[in-house]
């Protein structure tokens, strides 16, 4: 009956048979409990197969009474209770898959004891344990297990400690899932044993350690994932030996020095990314021996030097990111030949020159960023690069030609020798007479401070375009009332269109108010070191005794809470998770991406403004708070906005980036519920955060935003579940206790896999 789409609860009856050997319901919509005693019903049952429905039920215990079974796959259902050790009497159990269920383990000893009791079946090929709540660890008698073991998948589990040595005696191992555990300690050298491996994942773990050369002896390893570890040291270099190598993972594992020279020489390797580690050195001309690439990703290292020109051989790559390295010279004209590329990004470097007029070729370019360079010259018009916005160039030396930048001054053709040298010895003699003036201007200017009155002054930020009061006035209309964008705790916010069509916003400091002298030089200076595109930008500042204010990026889409509370349009799921995820990915450059941790302390959604594309920003620095390095907590008496402050900032004025995963964890709330923490519903006894956790996980549809669920969508059960998953991870932030909350980087790989497994289930 597979794929059949039955509806409703089950009929008992069809499982009430001593004779039937194979049940499939898989892929159906069917739902209710499943009775304990099936398994009492069916002696010779050899096949039960209820995936992908709504079961309910504690049916484990039951089953094991069957003792012909082969094939048992209950996955991605709701089926809760402990593993039973009776499982052990399935002696001819071939395929065990439980996967994304609620199924636990009551061992007082925290031990996976069940998987002992598997021990037993010795005809075992395929173990599917994951995406069940088991929280424990795995037996130091694993390699007990069937050795016809295949395939054992134990991925999100909650599996801590370390990994026992006796996994080595797997050695009909195909593939090993651990990722998104919290396993510790060294990968046992007993991999080597693993002569059959082709895919192996432990990433998302806190492994310690380097990464085990006994990996080299896996001849037949095509994918492996260790990324986001705590690993330490280089990467093998005798991997290069390992010629079926398809997909490589390791990035975020803090592996230091150069990739071996030897990597470079796996030319049928399908995905690379070493990115958010030490990686230094140069790109070597050898990368275009990768001519099977498709996506490669070594951004957030330390690489130095020119991208090779040979990097256009990679003619299938589809993804390219290099950003946040020290990169140098040209963009190579040879990117025009990788004409499948769709993501490239080279942001944060140390780029030189033009952009090439040649990439305008690549039909496919959907996401282009080449922001903090030292780019000249005019930005291409043609192609993909009529679709992107000024984002993709931010803060480079000297691009022009796009609407938003000033026009490109026109080339004149080149002079005669006689009047360069002429305009050389002008230029000269300028230089001496300029610098003449200056000095005379300077001491002058001295003299003159103590009697003018103060005026205007710039503040000594070289990255800042000069403005004047004089400018900011005309352009705001004389701070017009028509002009008023909002009002914040240290003033107001103005709309400034420029003479050449960019748009400010003009926050305006109202210096009456106390704390607002602090307010600016604040955001001065965490705004003009801090660099992320999730972050809002500051263009030009106007300083005097009488008179401050910030120009900033404008953000057409205004605040997020007037997206949730006030404007009529709805925002989508899918809208909304994509703006939290920019903010997570904000937040956590903020606390992890400088060399400073960095708090905000006053994030709510009016704190959060969206761009012509509904991107995030994280703007209002106003009370933010650099930690030093031996400083995780600190104590300010300045206090933010109630209902989003953590516990300890409220009660004691204690300050850490912990704080800041508080307050976005009730802006989690908020925007699937669209309920303030302040509503009127609330009260000293229930507040936003009981609320949700009252009606989590079996009642949660009564708190989701009305607005994202429909009866009639076909995929409204997907949805729940995924906010469901949402406001579990937002109870995870906002704990009373600091240090038991999550921290912003595992938030936004939780927020990253959520949206991803989103956007599988609601596409055909």
């Amino acid at each position: 009956m597979g794929e059949n789409k039955l509806r409703g609860p089950i009929l008992l009856k069809l499982f009430n048979s001593s004779t039937v050997r194979l049940i499939s319901f898989a892929e159906n919509d069917l739902s209710g409990e499943l009775p304990s005693t099936i398994g009492a019903f069916l002696p010779n049952l050899e096949g039960l197969y209820l995936g992908g429905n709504e079961f309910t039920g504690t049916i484990l215990t039951s089953i094991s009474n069957a003792s012909r079974l082969r094939m048992l796959h209950l996955g991605m259902n709701h089926f809760t209770g402990a593993i039973p050790h009776s499982l052990g009497n399935l002696r001819l159990l071939e395929q065990f898959a439980i996967w994304k269920n609620d199924f636990s383990e009551d061992s007082l000893s925290k031990e996976l004891s069940f998987i002992i009791s598997l021990t037993n079946c010795k005809h075992l090929r395929r173990l599917w344990i994951d995406e069940n709540p088991l929280n424990g660890f795995l037996p130091k008698s694993i390699g007990n297990l069937s050795s016809s073991l295949e395939s054992f998948h134990a991925g999100s589990c909650g599996i801590k400690n370390e990994i026992p040595s006796s996994i080595g005696n797997l050695s009909n191992l195909v593939e090993l899932f651990f990722e998104n555990n919290s396993l510790t300690g060294l990968i046992p050298t007993t991999i080597k044993w693993f002569l059959k491996l082709q895919r192996i994942d432990l990433s998302d773990n806190q492994i310690l350690g380097a990464i085990p050369s006994e990996f080299c002896n896996l001849l037949n390893l095509g994918e492996l994932r260790l990324g986001q570890n705590m690993f330490s040291g280089m990467v093998p270099s005798c991997l290069g030996n390992v010629t079926t190598l398809r997909y490589v993972y390791l990035n975020s594992t803090n592996l230091s020095s150069m990739i071996p020279t030897s990597f470079w020489s796996l030319k049928y390797i399908l995905e690379l990314d070493m990115s958010g580690n030490y990686l230094t050195g140069s790109l070597p001309a050898e990368i275009g021996n990768f001519k099977a690439l498709v996506y490669l990703n070594l951004s957030n290292n330390q690489y130095l030097g020119r991208i090779p020109s040979t990097i256009g051989a990679l003619q299938d790559l589809q993804e390219l990111s290099l950003e946040r390295n020290k990169l140098q010279g040209l963009i190579p004209d040879s990117m025009k030949n990788m004409l499948q590329l769709r993501h490239l990004d080279l942001s944060f470097n140390n780029l030189e020159g033009e952009i090439p007029n040649s990439l305008q070729v690549l039909p496919d370019l959907q996401y282009f960023n080449v922001s903090y360079n030292r780019l000249r010259g005019p930005i291409p018009h043609g192609g993909p690069f009529a679709n992107f916005t000024n984002l993709s160039f931010l803060s480079n030396e000297a691009l022009c030609g796009a609407p938003w930048l000033q026009p490109c001054a026109s080339k004149f053709e080149h002079e005669s020798r006689t009047k360069r040298i002429v305009m050389i010895v002008l230029l000269t003699s300028g230089s001496v007479i300029l610098a003449l003036v200056i000095s005379i201007f300077l001491i002058r200017s001295k003299l003159r401070k103590k009697i003018l009155a103060p005026t205007q002054n710039l503040l000594p930020m070289a990255t800042f375009e000069r403005v004047s009061f004089h400018e900011l006035r005309q352009i705001t209309n004389g701070f017009n009332e028509s002009n008023l964008l909002g009002s914040g705790s240290f003033g107001s916010v103005y709309k400034g269109i420029c003479e050449n069509g960019m748009v400010w916003a003009i926050k305006v400091f109202d210096l009456q108010l106390e704390g607002a002298f602090k307010s600016f030089d604040r955001e001065c200076e965490v705004l003009s070191c801090l660099r992320h595109r999730n972050l809002t930008r500051v263009i030009t500042a106007c300083s005097s005794l009488d008179f401050k204010a910030l120009a900033l990026e404008y953000m057409p889409n205004g605040s997020l809470e007037k997206w949730l509370h006030v404007n009529h349009h709805v925002l989508s799921i899918r809208q909304r998770l994509g703006i939290m995820i920019d903010v997570a990915s904000g937040l956590e450059y903020l606390h992890y991406g400088y060399s400073t941790p960095i708090a905000h302390c006053d994030l709510k959604p009016s704190n959060i403004l969206l761009d012509e594309d509904m991107v995030g920003h994280i703007c209002d620095f106003g009370i933010a708070k650099l930690l030093g390095d031996e400083e995780s907590v600190i104590q300010t008496k300045t206090l933010a906005t109630f209902g989003y402050i953590a516990p300890e900032y409220g009660l004691e004025g204690l300050i850490s980036t912990s704080s800041d995963v508080y307050s976005f964890g009730i802006i989690l709330m908020e925007t699937f519920t669209k309920r303030k923490p302040k509503d009127e519903m609330f009260t000293e006894e229930l507040n936003l955060r009981r609320w949700i956790q009252e009606c989590s996980p079996d009642s949660v549809i009564q708190v989701i935003d009305a607005d994202l669920l429909h009866p009639e969508d076909k995929m409204v059960q997907r949805k729940i579940e995924c906010i469901s998953s949402i406001l579990q991870l937002s109870l995870s932030c906002t704990t009373d206790a600091p240090e038991e909350r999550t921290n912003m980087k595992e938030v936004l790989r939780a927020l990253q896999k959520i949206k991803l497994q989103f956007i599988k289930d609601i596409t055909p």
